[in-house]
């Protein structure tokens, strides 16, 4: 089942069963292009390993629960934890498919005992940066006598990432039929090809109202929202280097990703009240255990301000 071909640069290792993972990733579970190429790299990475170790390719049937522990003891010294951890849980998933098609007669990767994950809180900006964000591609189109057309798209981009707490690829995703704009609200695909409705307010909306009729030819339902110049729908990377750009000329750290704005958000509603089930709808997550992060931040901003404000601190 398995082929090696080896090009100029390095060896690829092309696994049947693999493809037929992912092709079940993308097609029957409908996870990202991202997440998918994730556990495909995690998958080629350990059967390089593999190969390298036994002088020859390995199928999946061959390998072994020792096979699994020795690759998780000598991966620790090439990735941080929360990569292994990561990588660990696509090939676990992968073996899981096998095991169910039974191409394989165990999961060599169940129940391995992993690196305890870094316990480090999310960055975030301040609602005070925030709002400096915000302002930012108004100043530039002031300062560079464009249109409109970018000044408007790109605060688009900023106040539907902040507002309702979106994914890069949430995002994107959207189209003029996701827009309710009674309800202020959008309909995003998340994770695993789950729906929900995200409510970004009616600031959000009265900024795309403004950018669909200045700048929009084709608005029918099945259009997307966040485009380029042509009409067509924006990637992800160019919506990370919009916010570098814009990080910059507000001079806030430029190495805050787009994600950060969806910490931020989270953060910023519990600092205010709000509750962490509410919280965890908004953010798409299937578990609380994921949303309560944020609490922690939350709690480490009483913290410093308790530190820094209260005469017997």
């Amino acid at each position: 089942m398995a082929e090696v071909k080896v090009d100029k640069k390095k060896t690829v290792l092309v696994l049947e069963e693999c493809t037929d993972f992912i092709s079940h990733l993308k097609l029957e579970r409908r996870l990202s292009t991202y997440t998918s190429r994730n556990y495909q790299h995690a998958i080629e990475l350990f059967f390089k390993w593999l190969m390298e170790l036994e002088g020859r390719p390995i199928k999946p049937a061959e390998v072994t629960k020792a096979h699994g522990r020795s690759y998780i003891i000598e991966a620790q010294s090439k990735y941080s934890r929360r990569t292994l951890r990561n990588h660990a849980s696509g090939i676990r998933t992968f073996f899981k498919f096998c095991l169910i098609r039974n191409w394989v007669k165990t999961n060599p990767f169940h129940n391995l005992t992993l690196p305890k994950p870094e316990k480090t809180l999310p960055k975030i900006l301040s609602e005070k940066q925030v709002f400096k964000l915000l302002k930012q591609p108004t100043l530039e189109k002031d300062r560079d006598h464009d249109s409109g057309f970018y000044a408007l798209r790109d605060l688009l981009i900023l106040e539907l990432l902040y507002a309702g707490g979106l994914r890069v690829s949430e995002l994107i995703g959207i189209n003029y039929g996701d827009i309710n704009s009674t309800d202020a609200s959008v309909k995003v695909l998340g994770k695993g090809g789950k729906q929900r409705v995200a409510p970004v307010g009616h600031r959000s909306i009265k900024t795309l109202s403004k950018f669909r009729e200045l700048h929009v030819k084709d608005s029918s339902s099945s259009k997307p929202v966040i485009i380029n110049r042509n009409g067509k729908r924006l990637s992800i990377r160019s919506v990370q280097l919009i916010l570098k750009k814009y990080l910059n000329s507000a001079e806030l750290p430029s190495d805050l990703t787009p994600h950060k704005l969806r910490h931020s958000f989270a953060t910023h509603l519990l600092d205010n009240g709000a509750d962490l089930r509410a919280v965890q709808e908004l953010l798409g997550h299937s578990s609380l255990s994921t949303t309560q992060i944020y609490t922690h931040v939350s709690v480490a901003r009483l913290k410093e301000v308790h530190g820094l404000s209260h005469p017997r601190a």
